[in-house]
């Protein structure tokens, strides 16, 4: 089987979306099939990858995103399907390449789309609670949920917006973690010697710095737990449109921004060595990066709105309100648990596997490990437009 795989937002130094791709193609590969992955890019460019090909589309930037990229050029699109003729295709994206699902429709090929934000939530933070969000929404996920055969959600939260539409198609998929990539035996305590600075406890946040992921709130609570005399340093891990707001925040205080950590070891060797990771965003729809802190043994503080809460459980960590003093609270009742918060951070993650998130995956395509319909390995069909063979 072969299954084409879209999305947009997805940059070389790309977070959740970007994971979930790859992680999810390395499994449909394992089980014998057959991925291509269409995203944005520099260039038109087709390049073999172990689960099959990576196609991507010259894309413009999007303004104050930190680089992302959206692609707007249909008819590339269209030859990208031609050329792929995939036999069931999943989208991760609401705007542009959500015209895949009517593509596949005419031509009776199962679709998905995966919804990894809350609508609702995003045009509410954006354009305030003054403005009708809630039936822009309602609008736009009606369509979205008519145009393709499944809507998948990763969380109860995210499924939200879908259960009040009264959304059928609608499947409940979490996603997973790598329990081996990102584990306790990577704690270091001479990293976290050269982390902490001199400080009693290390917080380290891994977020991208965009007004939506609320990085503003991270200073003013490092600034009321020094005002409780808890002697910490911040180590914030990211990049982003707003990175120059929180670098002027910080002037003076104990905080270490180390931009975007592309190497995935040392952001694993980082969190496990940490005391406790801080989540602000209210928004995620999942949270992959607060999953890959507690399973490397670190409790998480995470914000109490958005999907977070369903993930950080029991001793695994706390949930807080968008306010500094009760995140810093979050942080002091954490850093009181001790090794045992370490340990239940660690069991609530096992619970998490990639190899769940295929398998289920599988199920609503039809397929399985055992499914080989002889298509692994096939060529793409010749499909040419504006001077690039998509097949090459």
């Amino acid at each position: 089987m072969r299954i084409l795989q879209a999305a947009n937002f997805v940059a070389p130094h790309s977070g959740g979306i970007k994971t979930m791709l790859n992680h999810v193609a390395r499994g449909y590969a394992e089980a014998g099939h057959d991925v291509v992955m269409l995203v944005p890019g520099e260039r038109n460019r087709t390049t073999p990858m172990p689960y099959g090909r990576l196609v991507e589309i010259a894309a413009p930037q999007v303004p104050l995103t930190g680089g992302y990229r959206m692609i707007t050029h249909w008819s590339a699109v269209e030859d990208v399907l031609a050329a792929v003729s995939p036999d069931r295709v999943e989208v991760s994206d609401r705007f542009t390449l959500a015209r895949i699902g009517p593509w596949a429709r005419r031509r009776d090929i199962p679709s998905v789309v995966f919804s990894h934000e809350r609508l609702d939530a995003i045009l509410r933070f954006h354009l305030g609670r003054a403005m009708p969000t809630r039936r822009v929404a309602d609008a736009w996920n009606r369509r979205l949920a008519a145009s393709f055969d499944t809507v998948v959600c990763t969380t109860r939260w995210a499924a939200g917006e879908f259960i009040r539409l009264g959304v059928r198609n609608l499947a409940h998929v979490p996603l997973g973690i790598d329990v081996e990539a990102f584990h306790p035996r990577r704690r270091d305590l001479s990293v976290r010697s050269q982390l902490a600075q001199g400080a009693d406890a290390v917080i380290v946040v891994a977020v991208r710095l965009s007004p939506e992921k609320r990085p503003d709130l991270l200073v003013p609570m490092v600034r009321e737990l020094l005002r409780r005399d808890v002697n910490v340093r911040l180590v914030l891990c990211g990049d982003g449109s707003v990175r120059e707001m929180v670098a002027e925040q910080a002037a003076g205080l104990p905080v270490t921004m180390t931009g975007f950590v592309s190497d995935r070891e040392r952001l694993a060797t980082m969190l496990a060595s940490a005391d406790v990771v801080v989540a602000p965003g209210p928004y995620e729809t999942f949270g992959l990066a607060a999953l890959e802190a507690m399973a490397s043994g670190t409790p998480v503080v995470a914000s109490a709105s958005g999907a977070l809460p369903e993930l950080v459980r029991g001793d695994a960590g706390r949930t807080a309100a968008s306010d500094p003093v009760e995140m810093a609270d979050a942080v002091v009742e954490v850093l009181r648990a001790g090794a045992s918060a370490r340990v239940a951070a660690r069991r609530r993650a096992e619970q998490f596997s990639w190899a769940s998130t295929v398998a289920e995956m599988l199920r609503l395509h039809g397929a399985s490990a055992q499914h080989r319909a002889g298509l692994r390995g096939r060529s793409l069909t010749t499909a040419t437009r504006d001077g690039h063979n998509w097949a090459t």
